[in-house]
């Protein structure tokens, strides 16, 4: 297993522009600056549901680094936080359709399914379009985006060094493996 850490929340912020000062409260949920929570606890659990199901298998810890990432990507953006939103909210309403229940509430493999049958690997991710759309653009993307612009997910696929992950003059300077 590959355990995503607080070091790869900070790394992925940084990707997208996002700096952290002072990491302890860094896996909390944070709030809109009122004291209202961003998200429920069904939107939060749907989002690692999501997570879970487009992240590499070998991946663990995925709860707590989309607290960390999402948290404070919506936060930062409050335009963007109402389109997760909408977009969670087309995901459960595709599900409910089909499977009479949330998509947080099914088992891994139809979760898989659903958002098959949805159409999401095929769409093009387009901010106003079509509910599919949505939810590739604001969940699928924007999660392994996160992922991948981590230390740790840039591992998964051989990138050693993501954007904005110091040392990449000593990797580019060593042969490939078996050389």
């Amino acid at each position: 297993m590959t355990e995503l850490d607080r070091r790869d929340v900070l790394k992925a912020l940084g990707a997208v522009g996002i700096t952290v000062g002072g990491g302890a409260a860094l896996l909390e949920w944070a709030d809109d600056g009122d004291g209202d929570p961003i998200v429920t606890d069904h939107e939060r659990r749907t989002l690692h549901a999501v997570a879970r199901t487009v992240y590499p298998s070998e991946v663990d810890g995925i709860g707590s680094f989309v607290d960390g990432y999402m948290s404070r990507r919506l936060r930062a953006d409050p335009e963007r936080a109402g389109a997760v939103l909408d977009a969670l909210s087309a995901l459960d309403e595709y599900a409910q359709g089909w499977e009479e229940t949330t998509f947080r509430k099914l088992d891994a493999a139809t979760q898989e399914e659903t958002l098959r049958a949805m159409g999401v690997a095929e769409a093009d991710p387009v901010p106003d379009g079509a509910p599919r759309e949505r939810v590739r653009h604001y969940l699928v993307n924007e999660l392994v985006y996160g992922l991948y612009s981590s230390p740790t997910g840039g591992e998964l696929v051989g990138i050693e060094n993501p954007q904005g992950h110091p040392g990449g003059t000593e990797s580019y300077q060593r042969p490939p493996d078996g050389e």
